[in-house]
């Protein structure tokens, strides 16, 4: 399996799991326009963020986006992992390790304090695999207020 940085040729894949990942999850509809900018803001702004993409005999099989969260208790930076996507054929083969490693290991190399993540409540199975990769449910709870958009306006 080849892990690699995802570049905007990959939009096209990265627009399609993202949705489907909100369907499965939330059962929630993206509006495409909106995801598009999204994902093309990435890759117009590196200190955002970036994309991993795993390849499989050539194929694109999945992907996920790291973004960061300085903390100024530790000085450093959490990478927070976001957007994992692994195509249903793919899954159980282990994509999302490949891809976890990857990340574990350029986080540790660019002097990162930790990863981070949220899943859903009822995500069992995502929930065992993260506890399988050695993370912790941590202590927090998730908190959020949406604000008015551009487009809203």
């Amino acid at each position: 399996m080849l892990i690699r940085a995802a570049t905007p040729d990959d939009t096209s894949s990265l627009l399609a799991w993202n949705a489907a990942m909100a369907w499965e999850t939330e059962h929630k509809r993206l509006d495409p326009a909106v995801l598009e900018r999204g994902i093309a803001g990435i890759f117009e702004r590196p200190q955002r963020g970036f994309y991993l993409v795993a390849e499989r005999d050539g194929v694109a099989v999945g992907s996920l986006m790291v973004t960061y969260e300085w903390s100024d208790w530790r000085c450093g930076d959490f990478w927070w992992i976001q957007s994992v996507y692994v195509a249903p054929e793919a899954r159980r083969g282990g994509v999302f390790r490949a891809l976890y490693a990857a990340v574990e290991q350029r986080a540790a190399a660019a002097g990162a304090v930790g990863l981070r993540l949220y899943v859903e409540t009822e995500n069992a199975n995502a929930q065992a695999t993260y506890v399988g990769l050695g993370m912790q449910r941590c202590r927090y709870f998730m908190y959020e207020s949406a604000l008015a958009s551009a487009d809203e306006s």
